[in-house]
């Protein structure tokens, strides 16, 4: 197979936790190309990766909100009009859920994907011409590793996690800099705004300066509600992924809830203390190199779950793991 259409639209993290099995492709199977459909508010994440052609943008969280509007709007129209320019191989479904599934129904070539019991939704695999057995008990970059060598007919590489990702380094500031990564979409997720504001007066205390990232307003919002008057601490801007990715590069570390940029620290092999309550780090923590996780003491015990779960990490906790990996580095 020399092209193959990958159908993976969101969220960030998934997104991101596909990379490392086009890597593997693209070792195993010299020459081998791949086209990307994703959400557009991911867009820029497949074109890292160098051996990814064409990213093809799609809106279908927007678009469901008006279907009968925008299914027959020119977004869309494009959008197919991509999907049928090219002949691809293979499509391979690798979200496993009913709309990845009606997108790739719509090439016309052989699809694989997960079987009715591994997909997350088993409607899907009523598409695929191919229906593949991967183990849901297995951490997602794995089971996406699984789908694709099974799919391309190779054996999964041994070794550590390739992303794929090579940006160039950009000069790190004069001050050396942390990343708090405050935001997620899920409220039984977040940390407690005053144990970020404990964490902040310990890590300027030895003398870090610190950057907030946010993608949302009410993010903004509770950046600046952490920050408060330290002049240490700055909420950056708003940035694209890929503007974020070269702050990112720029840090001696991370700190991060269970999100996205969490993942994106790591395919940027950016050290990270990622923070989990109600999430198994097994099935979806932030996997690669001096990626560091603390689970709640509380999760998973008496049905503790959510902010009280989140609420047990401790600032010290947090701060003598993030020292601890920063030292490891140096």
């Amino acid at each position: 197979m020399k092209r193959v259409l990958v159908v993976k639209m969101s969220s960030l993290g998934d997104v991101i936790h596909t990379l490392p099995a086009l890597s593997d492709a693209a070792a195993a199977r010299p020459g081998i190309r791949f086209d990307w459909v994703v959400e557009e508010a991911f867009a820029e994440i497949p074109g890292w990766h160098p051996s990814v052609d064409t990213v093809i943008p799609v809106a279908l969280r927007r678009w469901r909100k008006k279907p009968f509007r925008d299914f027959r709007g020119p977004e869309w129209r494009r959008a197919r009009s991509a999907l049928a320019r090219q002949r691809y191989d293979a499509v391979i479904d690798a979200q496993g859920l009913i709309k990845s599934a009606f997108i790739a129904r719509l090439v016309k070539a052989p699809r694989y994907g997960l079987d009715r019991k591994s997909a997350r939704e088993g409607l899907a695999s009523a598409v695929y011409h191919h229906r593949i057995a991967v183990p849901r008990d297995m951490h997602a970059v794995e089971r996406t590793r699984q789908l694709f060598s099974r799919s391309l007919a190779y054996p999964v590489p041994t070794g550590p996690v390739n992303y794929g990702v090579d940006f160039s380094a950009p000069a790190a500031p004069d001050v050396p800099t942390l990343l708090f990564l405050h935001g997620t979409a899920r409220q039984e997720k977040l940390w407690p705004e005053a144990h970020w504001r404990e964490l902040l007066t310990l890590t300027v205390a030895a003398g870090y300066r610190v950057w907030l990232p946010w993608g949302s307003e009410g993010e903004r919002e509770r950046a600046l509600r952490i920050v408060g008057d330290t002049d240490s601490a700055e909420v950056l801007p708003p940035m694209s992924l890929s503007e974020l990715a070269h702050r990112m590069l720029q840090a001696r570390a991370a700190v991060a809830v269970d999100t996205g940029l969490g993942h994106l620290c790591a395919a940027l092999d950016v050290p990270a203390v990622s923070l989990y309550g109600p999430t198994r780090t097994s099935l979806v923590g932030t996997c690669g190199a001096n990626q560091d996780h603390i689970e709640s003491p509380l999760a998973g015990h008496g049905g503790i779950e959510g902010p009280a779960a989140m609420a047990a990490i401790s600032p010290t906790a947090v701060w003598q793991a993030l020292a601890d990996l920063v030292d490891g580095e140096d």
